[in-house]
């Protein structure tokens, strides 16, 4: 480290102690707590959640208050501690079509089976600060509805009716689902892996590279089929047992994409999918995923891939937050062997091209 700092360890310990101070902040401001964190921070929370990879509303919040709100300092802290926990098992996989659905959107049919829901969202305010706020003024309660007891229709499944999109496709029942969290990454990825990374892919770069696509940097042109908030069930087989065991439920935000495409030889003109799920509601994220998923299955499309967006290694590889905060961090730490190896480089350089330059200047004159 930085041992020409003075102090040595102490200092370092003074650094923690700084951190500490510095995190509190002024004394005579009530501390946050956790609870007010997950409450009214919700949606930090679900970001840290998503891209973390644990759902555990009261850890992100612990994670965001540690970090000061440095919201990918929050998601190393949360990722850091899932390693050191043990896995039980896998779960099965969850159907979104039995979602409790709080918010659900379509850009493609304005009247659709269970209609359109618009929960809570910024999509409608006027981007206004308000004052009100920082006066803590009261909230009118919103009206409640009854929540659905049967399952709503995808708008997927009336494209299917009539054979317009492509089909869900079925998994070989010896189909192992990879796992990122354990085995390293290789490409090729097949599609499973890929989402996976792309879920806890950080959420700036894929709304940048989903941008890219819609100005040219790639085939898309898409429709948001439907976005989903809402609470679904998870289940856990258990080997000693005839039935799956309900461990409770989580909030996710899905997302699918409908894109134009020509057909080819073998797969008539229809629409392709691009798909995203987070955990919490994060709707850009998972638009911005769905778009990436999309225009990542150019070859499986046989479409050509010129755009940075198409590129399976690029977008994966650059796409993980932590790993890219470790790669540029890191530069902060001391590196003064490697320096004065290209301090002396450079100056034997430019001693090299000043004896050239005198040379040249001799032969001229002669």
């Amino acid at each position: 480290m930085y041992v020409a700092v003075k102090g040595g360890e102490a200092a370092i310990s003074n650094a923690h102690r700084l951190l500490a101070d510095r995190r509190r902040g002024d004394r005579s401001v009530p501390a946050i707590g956790l609870d007010q964190i997950v409450e009214q921070l919700a949606l930090g929370v679900d970001r840290v959640m998503s891209e973390g990879s644990l759902y555990d509303r009261d850890l992100a919040a612990l994670a965001v208050k540690q970090a000061r709100g440095d919201m990918i300092e929050a998601i190393f802290l949360l990722r850091a501690y899932r390693t050191t926990l043990p896995r039980f098992g896998y779960t099965k996989p969850i159907d979104t079509e039995a979602m409790l659905v709080e918010r659900r959107v379509s850009a493609t049919y304005k009247d659709l089976p269970g209609g359109q829901l618009l929960g809570p969202t910024f999509d409608y305010t006027h981007r206004l600060l308000d004052p009100q706020l920082a006066e803590d003024a009261p909230v009118d309660e919103p009206e409640r509805r009854e929540e659905p007891g049967e399952k709503i229709m995808r708008v997927s499944e009336i494209l299917a009716g009539e054979g317009l999109i492509e089909a869900d496709g079925v998994l070989p029942d010896d189909h192992r689902p990879g796992d990122i969290t354990r085995e390293p990454l290789e490409f090729p990825m097949a599609r499973d892996t890929r989402l996976q990374a792309l879920a806890r892919g950080d959420e700036g770069f894929l709304l940048a590279l989903a941008y890219s696509t819609q100005r040219g940097y790639g085939r898309s042109h898409p429709f948001v089929g439907e976005v989903r908030i809402g609470e679904v069930e998870l289940e856990l087989e258990v080997p000693e047992l005839d039935f799956a065991v309900p461990l409770g439920s989580i909030r996710l935000t899905e997302c699918q994409m409908v894109n134009q495409f020509k057909g080819s030889s073998k797969v008539p003109p229809q629409f392709t999918r691009g798909y995203g799920l987070v955990f919490g509601q994060s709707e850009r994220k998972a638009m911005a995923m769905a778009l990436c998923d999309r225009s990542l299955r150019a070859e499986e499309f046989g479409e050509d891939r010129l755009a940075p967006a198409q590129d399976e290694e690029f977008v994966i590889s650059h796409s993980d937050n932590v790993q890219a905060t470790g790669f540029v961090e890191h530069l902060k730490l001391p590196h003064y062997v490697d320096f004065q190896a290209e301090l002396d480089l450079v100056r034997r350089m430019r001693a090299e091209q000043a004896e050239a330059g005198e040379e040249e200047g001799k032969e001229a004159a002669e």
